[in-house]
């Protein structure tokens, strides 16, 4: 009995070690993503944009390299998005110009809206080649979506522009570090009715 309960207890402990194992990647994971945007956020509110910009080149290259340990890769996207930080950042701080950050989102969007649209051109859809192990659609599901996206990524270029261009740098910095994510968190979400529509049944 007593050799049953400490097996039990350590069975216990086990499965909670996995458990405990498992639940830090997740928060990690979530800390790593939304670390820079945040940092940028709460340095811009304390220091101005200038500071808030150093402070965004460093943690995007934080969160690479904490991505890198934790999870032992990287993926394109972050990695091209860090990149224009760095860009557009120092450009920033060299000369001295808050526009050449305030502009990165502009770019960045148009730049997603270019590729899916290069990719619908060229008939290899790269939400495809990104989601296909998530989410198994259609062609014209494919398509669809993709449509849909190109849409919503010109729509965040254009309202960057107007915000940056027309209200104070603390309103932008809340729409680059929250609005974006938020927006971008519903659209998502809103295209589940599209995914169920065009769900491939197997086979297809």
């Amino acid at each position: 009995m007593p050799q049953t309960r400490s097996q039990s207890e350590a069975g216990a402990q086990g499965s909670n070690g996995e458990s405990a194992t498992r639940a830090p990647p997740t928060a990690v994971k979530l800390v790593i993503e939304l670390g820079p945007l945040l940092a940028f956020l709460l340095t811009l509110g304390i220091a101005g944009i200038m500071w808030a910009t150093g402070v965004l080149m460093v943690a995007a290259v934080a969160a690479l390299i904490a991505s890198w340990k934790v999870f032992g890769r990287v993926l394109p996207i972050p990695v091209a998005t860090a990149v224009l930080v760095l860009l557009f950042g120092g450009l920033t701080l060299w000369l001295d110009d808050p526009r050449f950050i305030k502009v990165k989102p502009t770019i960045v969007n148009v730049l997603f809206a270019a590729l899916l649209i290069g990719g619908l051109i060229l008939r290899r859809p790269f939400l495809k080649l990104l989601l296909g192990e998530a989410f198994s659609l259609t062609e014209e599901g494919w398509r669809k979506l993709t449509v849909r996206w190109i849409g919503f990524f010109v729509a965040i270029a254009v309202l960057n522009e107007i915000i940056w261009r027309n209200f104070s740098d603390a309103v932008w910095g809340t729409f680059k570090a929250l609005g974006i994510l938020s927006l971008t968190a519903i659209f998502a979400m809103a295209q589940i009715g599209l995914i169920r529509r065009y769900e491939a049944k197997s086979g297809e």
